[in-house]
C-alpha cells in the first residue's frame, strides 16, 4: 500500500550516537510496530556526529526503505538539538520522540497513539522504573524532578524524559521557540494544550554504552533550572540580603563594644581571614549564577543555527510507502 509524502500520519523521530551495537534490535522492532500502525508513517534518524558504522547503516537503510528517513548532522550538537533537528524534518500529524537504545520500548508507541487518539495533544511516557541505573543515578533524577518542579513556574511532569508523542499543532508551537539552550521537555509543558501520560517500565540498554554520562546529566540539569526559573537569581538576591543584614548585625555589636571600651574588641587575624574568605566566596557564587544567565543571552543573540545538516537520504521519495520489505536485511 502506497501512500503520499504529505499524508505520513505518524513521525518517529530517533536521535542516534554511535549506536551500531544496537541498531539490529531497534530496527526489527520498529518494523514490527510500523506494520501494526494504523496509518503511513516515517522514521527519521537523526545521526548526531556518530563515529561508528551507525551512518553508513542507517543511510543504506534510508535508500532503499521508503519508510526511513536519514539526517546526518555534521558534528555532534547534543542530544536536545538532535531531536528539534528530527522533528523540524517531521511530516507527521502525530511525532513520537524516543531513544535509540530500547530503554524506551518501540512497543510504547502504539498506547501512546491510543491516547492521542483520544483526543490528547501531548502524551508523556512515565518511567515507572529504571533497570540497569546505579542507585546515585536513580537518586539523583529522582532529586532533580522533585526540585525542579519546585523552581519553576511550569508544570513539568517527573519521572518523565523525552519519549513521548506530540500533535502537529503542538510542533508547529514548538517551532516558534528557537533557543539555543534547550530542554525540550520543559519546552513542551510550557506550551500547554490537552496533556496526559503514559506508564511504562525502562528497561537496562540492550547494548552499548550510556550517552548521558554525569557531565552532560549536569548540563541538562542546569539548562532546565535556568530556562525554566528565576529561583537562581532570586536566591542571589536574598543571600546577599542576608550577608548584609548580619553585616550590619555585627558592625552595631562592634560600636556597642567600642562603646563599651570592651576589653575583648580587638579580633585575631584568623577570624578576619574567616570572614573575608566567606565573603568572597559568597559574591563569587552569586557573580557566577549571574554570569551563567549572562551566558545564556550572548548564545541567544548570536543567533547562530542549531544545527547544520551534512547528509539527508530518503527525503527526495515522492511517494512513501505504509508496508516495506522486512528490514533484518540490514544485517546481510
Amino acid at each position: 500500500m502506497a501512500a503520499s509524502f504529505k499524508s505520513i500520519r505518524y513521525s518517529l523521530v530517533i536521535p542516534v550516537f554511535n549506536e551500531e551495537a544496537v541498531l539490529p534490535i531497534l530496527l526489527r522492532r520498529l518494523d514490527l510496530v510500523l506494520s501494526r500502525l494504523d496509518g503511513p508513517a516515517e522514521a527519521i534518524f537523526v545521526d548526531d556526529g556518530s563515529s561508528d558504522s551507525s551512518s553508513i547503516v542507517l543511510r543504506a537503510l534510508a535508500t532503499r526503505d521508503p519508510r526511513f528517513r536519514y539526517i546526518g548532522l555534521s558534528r555532534n550538537f547534543g542530544h536536545q538539538v538532535a531531536i528539534t533537528a528530527g522533528m523540524d524534518a517531521a511530516q507527521g500529524e502525530a511525532i513520537i520522540v524516543m531513544d535509540a537504545d530500547l530503554q524506551d520500548p518501540p512497543e510504547v508507541i502504539e498506547q501512546l497513539i491510543a491516547k492521542w487518539q483520544e483526543g490528547n495533544d501531548i502524551v508523556h511516557a512515565r518511567r515507572l522504573s529504571r533497570d540497569g541505573e546505579s542507585r546515585f543515578k536513580r537518586a539523583t533524577a529522582h532529586l532533580f524532578y522533585r526540585l525542579l518542579g519546585r523552581m519553576s513556574s511550569v508544570g513539568i511532569p517527573a519521572d518523565v524524559g523525552d519519549f513521548r508523542l506530540i500533535d502537529r499543532k503542538v510542533l508547529d508551537a514548538l517551532r516558534q521557540m528557537p533557543e539555543q539552550d534547550r530542554y525540550v521537555r520543559g519546552m513542551i509543558a510550557w506550551l500547554g494544550f490537552r496533556q496526559t501520560e503514559v506508564t511504562f517500565h525502562r528497561l537496562e540498554r540492550a547494548a552499548g554504552e550510556t550517552k548521558y554520562p554525569l557531565f552532560k546529566m549536569v548540563r541538562l540539569a542546569m539548562n532546565a533550572a535556568l530556562g525554566f526559573s528565576d529561583l537562581p537569581l532570586r536566591l542571589a538576591v536574598w543571600c546577599g540580603l542576608t550577608v548584609s543584614g548580619l553585616a550590619l548585625l555585627y558592625g552595631g555589636w562592634v560600636i556597642l563594644l567600642w562603646l563599651s571600651k570592651d576589653s575583648h574588641l580587638v579580633t585575631g587575624w584568623s577570624s578576619t581571614i574567616v570572614v573575608v574568605s566567606l565573603l568572597c566566596g559568597i559574591n563569587m557564587l552569586m557573580t557566577g549564577i549571574v554570569g551563567l544567565y549572562v551566558g545564556r543571552i550572548h548564545a541567544e543573540v548570536k543567533r547562530r543555527p542549531l544545527y547544520v545538516v551534512q547528509t539527508r537520504a530518503g527525503f527526495d521519495r515522492s511517494e512513501a510507502a505504509a508496508a516495506a520489505p522486512a528490514i533484518h536485511a540490514v544485517n546481510e
